[in-house]
């Protein structure tokens, strides 16, 4: 790993690090040298993944358990970070659940309020819980959580969208500052998320996401430990000044952003509009010829 991309000393609050890409995230900051404070709502899984870490890294690593819905939990989980190592450099808002599947009009209008409180009400108090610290400190990495959903899991969907718009605009309010918040797109990964996806896409007869949910859940889909070394770059030096944007760990080569990264912010690459009429939706093979925002 480039030095670069290393996390040795830096303290890092992982959400929803029991399982899935949060564990797999959880792994790979403890590989790159951080201290960790793994939160989530199931303390069993915690607790093994922190045994993970520990039995792996020999890193330092507590468990909170708590759920990203109450605000006072998520203070609590900072404020219990800040205890024990003084200070918190990464924040990862990675807890999540897929929601109610099937038609708007057919969902249960709490579980649906509920899924945009998990992600969306989620990220916002663990920015809002974070954000003092970093800015006190002049320093701070924030990774949002992103994601694609599409028809029969709105909620989802919706959620994941506005926390793009969410990174963009606080990017923009921290502006002039050292703290950078960006978003990941991690791809249709298996994880328990997918499976449950799936099993209940064939109970209301999707055919197309059922077969996707095969598809991933059978080895087809996109790569885990890809979307941990990405959340590991944004988390590390090797981000450089890159803020407010929205990168694919499945599909954009962020290996090549830190040479790239004055052109890319200064361009509508990486964000969720993007209005150069001659390229509005720029992929890797783009680059360095970036679409440039006209003034």
């Amino acid at each position: 790993m480039a030095a670069q991309q290393r996390l040795d000393g830096r303290v890092a609050l992982i959400t929803g690090g029991g399982r899935g890409i949060g564990r797999a995230i959880a792994l790979a900051y403890a590989a790159a040298g951080a201290q960790l404070t793994l939160a989530a709502r199931t303390g069993a899984e915690l607790h093994e993944t922190a045994h993970a870490v520990a039995g792996q890294f020999g890193s330092a690593v507590q468990t909170v358990v708590a759920d990203v819905t109450d605000r006072a939990q998520v203070d609590n989980a900072v404020a219990i970070t800040l205890e024990r190592y003084g200070t918190i450099d990464v924040l990862v808002n990675n807890a999540g659940n897929i929601g109610p599947v099937g038609r708007l009009w057919d969902n249960d209008a709490d579980d649906w309020a509920r899924t945009i409180n998990v992600h969306l009400m989620g990220t916002y108090y663990g920015c809002r819980a974070a954000l003092p610290a970093m800015l006190a400190r002049g320093s701070g990495r924030i990774v949002n959580m992103s994601g694609v959903g599409g028809p029969n899991v709105t909620a989802y969907d919706a959620a994941k969208t506005a926390i793009v718009n969410l990174t963009e605009n606080l990017a923009a309010e921290l502006a002039g500052t050292p703290i950078t918040v960006n978003a990941i797109s991690p791809g249709s990964i298996h994880t328990r998320m997918w499976e449950e996806t799936r099993d209940l896409a064939r109970e209301i007869g999707d055919t197309a996401m059922y077969e996707r949910g095969v598809q991933v859940t059978s080895g087809e889909g996109a790569s885990i430990a890809r979307a941990a070394e990405l959340a590991v770059f944004l988390g590390s030096d090797a981000c450089g000044p890159l803020s407010g944007r929205l990168i694919r760990a499945f599909a954009d080569r962020f290996e090549d952003f830190p040479a790239q990264a004055d052109a890319i912010m200064s361009s509508e690459a990486y964000q969720l509009r993007r209005v150069d009429p001659a390229n509005p939706f720029p992929t890797s093979q783009s680059y360095p010829d970036l679409p440039i925002r006209q003034p």
